[in-house]
């Protein structure tokens, strides 16, 4: 990947590690974190400030030169240099949070967004300082934006807060893995682009990405999205400066389900990884929501709130792809079966991809995806669900985690682009792998939507050998391990008998 060249992030995330202490990782986040936007912002002014200064005819002090190039007015007193000059004071911690509030102050897009904790006791000022001395390269002028230098180690900083902060982690942070996934899948070249749980804005950077990659125009994407955590919500909204993105992520943040922030939206698009069957929703004050066409979801379980929640935002032929977890394929308590039962019936449901567990840093459980459209006839497939059984694909990362290869999410979403006829190949039935089942075959499966039910077992290659053959090469093999096993045991048995341990 791009971002391990740079080998600058792991020293960084060292140094920034021995600031934690006795700081809450969220704290903690939000302090280093806020530290790289500060740099990034900073690197930014000072390029044009610089440009500017060679130009007899311009005033480097004047806040609409920078305005003009899309570029954050940075005050004196929170420029690097200052902030650099002074690392090594007592109160490094005043001096930074009086930047951040004079940054808000000039820019109001920035407005109760930035961190303002750097002073608070329980963070230590000289390793705050020591941090700020490691910053001794550039992360927002011209040449560290081109090679996204910032968003490589804002991301990288993200999957390691994720880690460290165990299930907490994905309330905020996606596997780039798996966003890339639901990406290639919906391919969001143009149009709105909606997350109603965006937690730190993946979905979007990611989305900004397949644009970029595919020569389109980024102009041609609006992004909205909410977050219910103030904190997340935060990140997000630096996560989007920091790549140039224009997005509306609401005033503040806001729960999704009881304060919906885009009523009125309709999405071409929309990528979600809403939070894993939470069960403390508040369903029980929404039971005469309009937003529950295909039936009220149980107030213990908010998953099929979600869905139809997405449904509900949907333009006539917009698309949702959406983590779950794999519960929400195969449940039969009585609302949820029925939510499903009417989003099948209603031919609404496209297609359900399994993934391997041990993707997310909040569970080791496996997840799906699911995607919803509400027009498919424009691809000739309606009446008809995709199923994609992909628990085998992946590579363990380290011993916890494992990650889908780009391999891995080429071959996915080809197969969902073949059988959608968009891309040049002819889509064919794969035994366990993927198989395009009617709506009949559904109904006879209880309308559950696991795709192993449907993708049968896959082909086993023939190795030529003879059955007999094999049978008699495999009992003798046996036969053999039997005989060291009964040796063994002899040896044990005699080994503590020698030491007064009868068997």
């Amino acid at each position: 990947m791009a971002s391990a060249a740079l080998g600058i992030e792991e020293k960084l995330w060292l140094m920034a590690d021995k600031l934690r202490g006795s700081m809450d990782s969220s704290e903690y986040k939000n302090v280093v974190l806020g530290l790289l936007f500060l740099k990034y912002i900073s690197d930014a002014f000072e390029e044009k400030h610089q440009e500017l200064l060679q130009d007899e005819y311009a005033d480097e002090e004047d806040r609409d030169e920078y305005l003009a190039d899309n570029i954050f007015w940075v005050p004196k007193e929170a420029r690097w240099g200052y902030i650099n000059r002074n690392s090594k004071k007592p109160e490094i911690g005043q001096i930074i949070d009086h930047a951040m509030i004079s940054i808000e102050k000039e820019n109001p897009s920035l407005k109760n967004v930035l961190p303002k904790t750097f002073s608070r006791y329980d963070l230590d000022k000289t390793r705050l300082g020591e941090l700020i001395d490691q910053f001794t390269f550039k992360v927002g002028d011209t040449t560290s934006q081109e090679q996204d230098i910032l968003g490589r180690v804002y991301e990288y900083f993200l999957s390691k807060f994720a880690s460290a902060e165990g299930k907490g982690g994905g309330e905020f942070y996606t596997p780039r893995n798996v966003v890339q996934l639901l990406v290639e899948m919906l391919e969001p070249y143009s149009g709105r682009v909606y997350d109603p749980c965006c937690g730190s804005g993946g979905m979007f950077v990611q989305s900004e990405k397949f644009v970029e990659e595919h020569q389109g125009n980024i102009g041609n994407l609006s992004i909205y999205g909410q977050e219910s955590n103030p904190t997340t919500w935060k990140l997000a909204k630096m996560n989007l400066a920091i790549r140039g993105i224009d997005g509306d992520l609401g005033p503040n943040n806001g729960d999704t389900f009881h304060n919906d922030l885009h009523k009125s939206l309709k999405a071409d698009y929309i990528l979600a990884n809403p939070p894993f069957n939470i069960s403390d929703w508040g369903g029980e004050r929404l039971t005469e929501d309009v937003r529950w066409k295909y039936g009220v979801p149980p107030t213990g379980n908010a998953n099929y709130a979600w869905i139809q929640h997405m449904v509900s935002k949907l333009a006539p032929s917009g698309t949702a792809g959406f983590v779950l977890a794999n519960g929400s394929i195969s449940t039969s308590t009585s609302a949820e079966l029925e939510i499903r039962k009417n989003l099948i019936e209603e031919d609404i449901v496209e297609c359900i991809v399994t993934l391997p567990g041990q993707l997310f840093y909040s569970t080791p459980i496996p997840v799906c995806l699911w995607f919803v459209t509400k027009n498919k006839e424009r691809h000739n497939r309606k009446g008809e669900i995709l199923f994609i059984d992909a628990r085998k694909k992946g590579e363990m990362v380290d011993r916890t985690h494992k990650e889908l290869s780009l391999a891995d999410i080429q071959e996915i979403s080809s197969v969902f682009h073949a059988w959608r006829g968009t891309n040049d190949a002819i889509y064919e039935d794969i035994a366990g792998f993927c198989k395009t089942a009617t709506l009949e075959e559904v109904y006879k499966q209880d309308y559950i939507l696991t795709p192993g039910r449907y993708v049968g077992l896959e082909e086993l290659e023939d190795d030529g050998e003879l059955f007999e053959e094999k049978m008699e090469r495999l009992t003798s093999a046996l036969s053999e391990q039997f005989k060291q096993s009964h040796e063994l045991e002899e040896k044990i048995k005699n080994a503590l008998g020698g030491v007064g341990y009868d068997v």
